[in-house]
């Protein structure tokens, strides 16, 4: 089996936070959070990575980004395009906001022609993670029921809170087997929310959108999302999310999807006032020699 690619999703704009919290420095040594998951990536035995980014900022994106990889890894940049759509599908004059995760992933159906993962760009996942996407790889599995199968990093709830304010997390339907049933969507979950007698313990699996998959998924979510353009094209802000999209797949039995619990720390800025945590807790990895002095 060839070497897996990393797939990073950084075409967003981190709304809240302000800015492009993606090229904004965290770790000791002005390292982004982008360069944590390529570093876990490359030390798990994946060979390549590619960005779906906004044209918009192509040439920031490769000089503060890329560029640093050169000699490291193949680097190839995706251009997350509104008047990227299936054949037969027009633009809608209306349309300014880009369609969602579910399409950004499918705009990059010409350079992934392999196994691949995918991560957002925003996100510390651990290295744990990314070693348990190569093993699921390298095992190269087979489903019972004849149809592809992915997998999905599973992270405890309760570790991928804020102390700043609410988030939106999918937390996991899990069958017993440790196949994925469903992934539900849920926003306003803070850490006064969970505990004895409420609604979530925070031991709840939640996805953190850290995936493995086939390329049979891109034909897959082509024809989803002409299905989706044909229902909701008309709606200005509208967006093809990936988890409904693998959810529907689930759903319709084209699919399965492994649960992969990871012991991995998850830490994100979604909110400016979680930048000194996060700050801390990279230095600590450092200082303890999960990472070197200098990744890139």
């Amino acid at each position: 089996m060839s070497s897996p690619t990393l797939l990073v999703l950084a075409a967003g704009l981190g709304s809240r936070y302000g800015g492009l919290k993606q090229l904004d420095p965290v770790g000791p040594g002005g390292e982004i959070l982008l360069d944590y998951a390529v570093f876990d990536a490359l030390r798990a035995g994946f060979g390549r990575v590619v960005f779906v980014i906004r044209e918009e900022f192509a040439g920031e994106f490769r000089a503060l980004v890329a560029a640093k990889y050169a000699g490291r890894v193949p680097v190839e940049l995706v251009f997350q395009s509104t008047a990227d759509l299936p054949s037969g599908h027009a633009l809608p004059l209306s349309r300014e906001k880009p369609w969602g995760t579910g399409h950004a992933v499918w705009c990059a159906r010409a350079v992934v022609t392999g196994p691949f993962a995918v991560i957002g760009a925003d996100d510390f996942f651990g290295r744990d993670a990314f070693a348990q996407l190569a093993a699921f790889f390298s095992e190269n599995p087979k489903s019972t029921l004849q149809i592809p199968k992915y997998a999905l990093a599973g992270y405890r709830l309760a570790r991928t809170l804020s102390d700043y304010g609410a988030v939106a997390r999918g937390v996991c339907d899990v069958r017993p087997d440790g196949t994925l049933a469903r992934v539900t969507e849920r926003t306003n979950l803070h850490r006064e929310a969970i505990g004895p007698g409420r609604e979530f313990t925070g031991n709840e699996t939640v996805s953190m959108n850290c995936w493995a998959f086939a390329p049979e998924i891109f034909p897959a979510l082509e024809q989803q999302f002409g299905e989706f353009l044909r229902a909701r094209s008309h709606e200005p802000k509208s967006e093809f999310y990936l988890p409904e999209a693998v959810s529907a797949q689930i759903a319709a039995r084209t699919a399965e999807v492994c649960v992969l619990p990871t012991s991995a720390m998850w830490f994100g800025v979604t909110y400016r006032e979680d930048k000194p945590r996060v700050q801390a807790a990279l230095a600590a990895l450092h200082a303890c020699g999960e990472y070197p002095a200098k990744l890139f």
